[in-house]
């Protein structure tokens, strides 16, 4: 594994020279734009709108067009001299509880290394991070910007998250929020599904779209046909009643997961009718009212006698 960037970590008056690899992978299968006349390639290039000239990439600089349309140009040597202590190093601004972080903000990953006489201090900030039980939040400077980032402990390795600005989280203002009620039974059944697909091991996870286009491709390379997808289930016009398929998910859910299902009491549906008394209620009601008569009854005591 190759670093992309090389730097250092500014931790206070502490200097530690790091080499900064990627943490992630893209499994996604990419595709070529094709002509669908005859299957051949579309080719992109890169022309000079004033002369016409295609450009090699050595001939190729950056400009920023202002709103009047003039490109002014700016240079690789323009950025190297830019007067910013992040330039080449991650500066370490502070250092924050771990749930201060909105997940919203965190972007790419990364692992930071460090070798030679950088491996003690390097080992000196994992460890603090540790002990502290906390995150450091960092600035750097990076593919043409300052970024902010995040750096915390990943089993034995120092993990840099690349971070938004505060100022690019949009506002949830702007998504409408449905003015609906719930009853609390339908509070209650959805705690009871969530607690069912608890204890999910993530490693087990995969990817069944890329699968499933793996296959569709190897079918069309040998001239075979793709296998055919199962039929939709027909959406159904009726009502939906969300208890019950709130249940249904909930018994579902543990029988995927081997354990026993669980059926909760659909809540009961009021009547304005009374109810029928069942032949046990009326024999004990029966039961209870002979028991009764029989202690209120008079006893057969015999008069006494006369002086």
């Amino acid at each position: 594994m190759r670093p992309v960037w090389s730097g250092a970590i500014s931790f206070g008056l502490v200097t530690i020279p790091i080499k900064v690899f990627p943490a992630t992978e893209s499994h996604s299968i990419s595709f070529r734009q094709i002509h669908t006349a005859d299957g051949g390639r579309i080719r992109y290039r890169k022309v000079c709108e004033l002369d016409g000239e295609e450009l090699s990439q050595e001939e190729i600089g950056r400009g920023y067009e202002t709103a009047t349309g003039t490109l002014v140009p700016v240079t690789d040597a323009d950025l190297d001299a830019m007067p910013l202590p992040t330039a080449k190093a991650i500066e370490i601004v502070a250092f924050v509880p771990t749930e201060s972080i909105d997940p919203i903000q965190i972007g790419a990953s990364y692992y930071l290394a460090a070798e030679g006489v950088a491996a003690k201090p390097y080992e000196l900030l994992r460890r603090a991070l540790q002990r502290s039980s906390k995150v450091a939040v960092a600035k750097f400077a990076w593919h043409n910007r300052e970024r902010l980032g995040l750096l915390r402990v990943l089993d034995d390795v120092i993990a840099l998250h690349a971070m938004l600005w505060p100022d690019e989280i949009r506002s949830t203002d702007q998504v409408p929020v449905p003015d609906v009620a719930v009853s609390e039974a339908e509070v209650n059944a959805a705690v009871a599904l969530a607690e069912t697909l608890t204890g999910l091991d993530m490693s087990q996870l995969r990817d069944e779209y890329r699968a499933a286009l793996e296959e569709v491709i190897a079918a069309k390379a040998t001239g075979e046909r793709p296998p055919a997808p199962e039929p939709a289930e027909p959406a159904s016009a009726q009502v939906v009643d969300l208890m019950a398929m709130l249940e249904k998910s909930v018994q579902d859910a543990k029988a995927t997961r081997g354990k026993p299902a669980t059926i909760h009491p659909m809540p009961a549906k009021k009547k304005t009718t009374a109810k029928k008394a069942s032949p046990v209620a009326k024999t004990s009601t029966a039961k209870a009212a002979k028991k009764t008569a029989t202690k209120k009854a008079p006893s057969r005591r015999k008069p006494p006698r006369s002086a």
